[in-house]
């Protein structure tokens, strides 16, 4: 691997205007393919197999307005006076009609007509019905709807506007994460003392970044991808991209104020750190792809989106990154005399003076205190995570200033929480009256006598002739644990209810459809973390030859997962700082968090371990010296993976100030994780693990050294006489 990606390395300094001209090229063809074709993002989760899925399935085709998206006019009468009165009523039916004319409405109901009235009567709710999904509602359509709502507050009532027609996340860049990039320059100067160094790292992450987001919207013409998806592909591909680009340039920049020649630097750094890099972008390529283990599209095609950002921020690594070394020549090295020149050398009187090297020798002195320290406190860091609730995002989870989530609390007010989550019941026949098996099943219901039930509606009969629906009205909200015990309770009654009525029963709607998408990812975590964790263990295992090396790595990742979870609860259900984080309610945690923030985390968390201990796995191969080559291995890698920790901690916390509340607290979650990991977990409890086993940390089977290949990630056979470039080459390609 080594010598393929010394080769690699070579040919790109020597050939450098061919590598940028291809990048180049590439980004000419995406871009000018977005710019035809533009994007097409969906924000539907669907959940293949579910009962919800199915029952949704079948009303888009006989009961397209039950499942197509709907917005809700609340309007609210001043203190004294009702909805009734003559003035208010003539509003309110006149914005009615005037909805119901708006772009792509296929229908507006008058809450007069239905009875869609507070009992204290100064609310009405009126629903506006679109015919199509809300990646087919134009923005447009929601602004002149919002218009004709708002232009009723003249007359004195209150008017808000909610429902489906607002989507709960999407790609959007504001303050937050441009000063998060500001944080990752000034740190990449401070670490090379240099701004023409400290730009590359940032130039070849952002080329990597925009090849893979514009091309993932792209993709989204022929494909679906979620809305959420560029968002996390931005935020993970920012982050890993900075970083595989320092850890090469801090290798190439040791070895120019070391006196080794530019070209031969490049190559040395592309073979060596690039081999680190390779593996820590698999690891991480690995863990997002296992998201498709789930069996969720959705969840699935956000993994594999930010899968695609790391394998582009890995090839301008190795590919593009060597080009511009040979463009900057010996311009990246640092100043004789400077204080960067002197940091970079590895010269024998410059032991004992870098920080990671004094921080290594404090943490390995009495390594058993280290380790029981550190597991100790990330344990007490984890205890909250032990009351994590999830739930899917919805308007009650919007900023408070929003209309939507006005809306949302207007009718929790004067409805009760349970009117923005009804359920449906789907019923359908082959030979009996649907409209009478519903009603059968109605009365079932009744009859259970259910405390979390408000109320339950006449059946609504479908357009094929064997469908009707039965609305049931819970008490509490929809992502309370009674209305998602409501859902259980119910469904544990309809087969007998069906068989009665010899008809199929389905629980169904948006609710319950949230419900099934958490119960889906609750049962899917163990499976995801034992097929994830045990391929990158195996890469592991084949890159350090070692057995205790990948399970301690695993063994941190726990520790560092657990420590991230209890954070995201502490902020994000009790509270705790909230509004320093800008959360504008409490309560259940977005389902997707724990799954995505899981994958994510263990794939950097994997890249520390890759860069931490391949350094020293490189110095234990020269010396054969164990105890050395743990402190060498942190002198030399702890100011990149120091550097790469902030620059990821700035990036992702830069997405907690975001108003997508499904990315917020992943954000959260990786900015805690990602510090705790880096500093805690692979910069003292690693160091210590390996002071404390000794030798045996290097300890491998006979029959399976064997058995393994020799990846050299180590760069040994570099260090034996080169042969002539073209038998290089050839060596290379076999």
């Amino acid at each position: 691997m080594a010598t393929l990606l010394y080769s690699l390395g070579r040919a790109a300094f020597r050939h450098r205007g061919r590598f940028l001209a291809g990048w180049l090229l590439l980004i000419a063809l995406v871009g000018g393919g977005l710019v035809m074709f533009g994007s097409q993002l969906d924000s539907e989760a669907t959940i293949p197999g579910s009962q919800s899925q199915k029952g949704i399935d079948v009303l888009e085709k006989s009961l397209p307005s039950s499942t197509g998206v709907t917005a809700q006019i609340v309007f609210v009468a001043p203190k004294g006076s009702t909805v009734d009165d003559p003035d208010h009523r003539t509003v309110i039916e006149k914005t009615v009609a005037a909805a119901g004319k708006a772009p792509q409405v296929e229908t507006a109901v008058d809450p007069f007509e239905v009875q869609s009235v507070s009992a204290d009567r100064r609310t009405a709710l009126a629903q506006v019905l679109y015919p199509i999904k809300r990646d087919a509602l134009e923005d447009s359509s929601v602004a002149a709807l919002e218009k004709i709502a708002f232009d009723a507050r003249s007359s004195g009532l209150r008017a808000e506007v909610g429902g489906t027609i607002y989507s709960t996340a999407g790609l959007e860049v504001g303050t937050g994460e441009v000063i998060g990039l500001v944080v990752a320059v000034l740190v990449l100067v401070i670490t090379f003392g240099s701004l023409p160094a400290a730009g590359l790292p940032l130039l070849s992450a952002l080329v990597g970044l925009v090849v893979g987001l514009v091309g993932l919207l792209l993709v989204s013409n022929v494909a679906t991808v979620s809305s959420t998806a560029p968002s996390l592909a931005l935020m993970v591909g920012l982050a890993v991209g900075i970083d595989y680009a320092l850890l090469i340039l801090s290798r190439h920049r040791t070895q120019l104020a070391n006196g080794m020649d530019a070209q031969e630097s490049a190559a040395r750094a592309t073979g060596t750190a690039g081999s680190a890099v390779v593996f820590a972008g698999l690891t991480v390529i690995i863990a997002l792809s296992g998201l498709t283990v789930v069996g969720i599209p959705f969840l699935s095609v956000m993994g594999l989106a930010a899968a695609g950002t790391v394998l582009m921020a890995v090839l301008v690594a190795i590919t593009l990154l060597p080009a511009l070394f040979g463009f900057a020549g010996t311009r990246l090295k640092p100043r004789p005399g400077s204080r960067a020149a002197r940091r970079e050398r590895d010269t024998a009187d410059s032991a004992g003076r870098s920080m990671g090297e004094r921080w290594a020798r404090i943490v390995t002195r009495r390594p058993l205190v280290t380790v029981v320290a550190v597991v100790l406190g990330l344990g007490a860091m984890a205890l909250p995570a032990s009351q994590l609730t999830l739930a899917m995002p919805d308007n009650g989870t919007a900023a408070p200033e929003s209309t939507q989530r006005k809306a949302y609390d207007l009718i929790s007010d004067a409805f009760g929480p349970g009117r923005n989550g009804r359920l449906i019941v789907l019923v359908r026949t082959e030979r009996t009256d649907p409209e009478a098996a519903a009603r059968q099943v109605a009365a079932g219901i009744d009859r259970l006598d259910l405390p979390e039930v408000l109320s339950v509606s006449s059946p609504q009969a479908g357009t094929d002739g064997r469908t009707a629906i039965v609305t049931v009205v819970p008490k509490a909200g929809p992502r309370a644990e009674e209305t998602v015990q409501l859902v259980r309770d119910i469904r544990a009654v309809t087969p007998g209810l069906g068989e009665k009525a010899e008809a199929e029963v389905l629980v169904t709607g948006s609710t319950a459809a949230a419900i099934d998408v958490s119960d889906r990812l609750s049962d899917s975590l163990i499976p995801f973390a034992a097929i994830v964790v045990g391929l990158a263990l195996l890469l592991l295992l084949f890159v350090f030859r070692s057995i205790v090396v990948p399970v301690k790595a695993a063994v941190g990742f726990l520790l560092s997962v657990g420590a991230a979870f209890g954070a995201v609860v502490a902020v994000f259900q009790w509270g705790w700082l909230a509004d320093r984080f800008g959360v504008p309610t409490t309560g259940p945690v977005f389902s997707f968090m724990p799954i995505v923030l899981m994958a994510v985390l263990f794939g950097l968390a994997m890249d520390y371990e890759v860069f931490l201990v391949s350094r020293m796995r490189e110095e234990y191969v020269r010396t054969g010296r164990h105890g050395e080559s743990v402190i060498a291995g942190s002198r030399y890698a702890s100011r990149v993976v120091t550097a790469a920790a902030l620059i990821m901690f700035s990036v992702f916390a830069s997405f907690v100030t975001a108003e997508d509340l499904t990315l917020k607290p992943i954000a959260l979650g990786l900015a805690v994780g990602i510090v705790v990991d880096a500093f805690l977990v692979r910069m003292a409890l690693v160091p210590a693990l390996l002071a404390l086993v000794g030798k045996g940390a290097w300890w491998l089977p006979r029959w399976l050294d064997r058995l393994l290949p020799d990846l050299d990630v180590e760069g040994a056979e570099l260090d034996s006489p080169k042969p002539h470039e073209d038998r290089e080459l050839a060596q290379s390609v076999r």
